[in-house]
């Protein structure tokens, strides 16, 4: 599915009318036309399903892998930089560091493909319980390994800059899958 660039232009201006301005005065005559190019850019990942982002980042590496075999090792990659769009306001989850572990099942993923996932799996309308989820689901279906375990602490802009607006309240997720839910010691990983 193609986001509707037009759509969205002509849904701004209603917007900007809505709020009793002039959409037409000098300072907002573009501003639906950049607002549907941001809006193509931050919601990127909605034009893909966990499936299809799961094929464009499916390169693994195989070989000489025994070692992780036989040890159990364990893959973590933390404080990835990400934000996302609170599905309920459309407001911005901003500071979120997105953490990401799984034990290797004979063959492992390219450290930025993990990064890359975490980025597209945000370019949607998203709840961070959510996108925990996606990223655990996506990484399982890459790698074949059930274990997988995803935590994100980010900051919410419909709590921090509107409505309750504690600037200081942090959100924490824990996604687990597999030997992630049974053993303790491998959640310290994320820690």
């Amino acid at each position: 599915m193609a986001i509707d660039t037009e759509a969205i232009e002509k849904h701004i201006r209603g917007i900007i009318k809505a709020l009793g301005d002039n959409p037409d005065r000098e300072g907002l005559k573009d501003t639906p036309k950049r607002v549907a190019h941001m809006y193509e850019e931050v919601f990127e990942g909605m034009n893909y399903s966990n499936r299809e982002i799961a094929q464009m980042f499916k390169k693994t590496f195989e070989e000489d892998l025994e070692f992780v075999e036989e040890n159990q090792d364990l893959v973590v990659v933390k404080d990835i930089e990400a934000f996302s769009y609170c599905e309920h306001h459309l407001a911005l989850m901003y500071d979120m560091k997105v953490s990401v572990a799984y034990v290797p099942k004979g063959k492992v993923i390219g450290l930025s493909k993990i990064a890359r996932i975490v980025d597209m799996v945000s370019k949607r309308l998203q709840l961070q319980e959510r996108i925990g989820s996606d990223i655990a689901e996506i990484i399982q279906d890459i790698t074949g390994s059930e274990d997988v375990a995803v935590f994100i602490e980010g900051y919410h802009s419909c709590m921090t800059a509107r409505g309750i607006k504690k600037t200081s309240a942090k959100t924490e997720t824990l996604t687990l899958r597999g030997r992630f839910k049974r053993d303790p010691s491998l959640r310290m990983a994320l820690k």
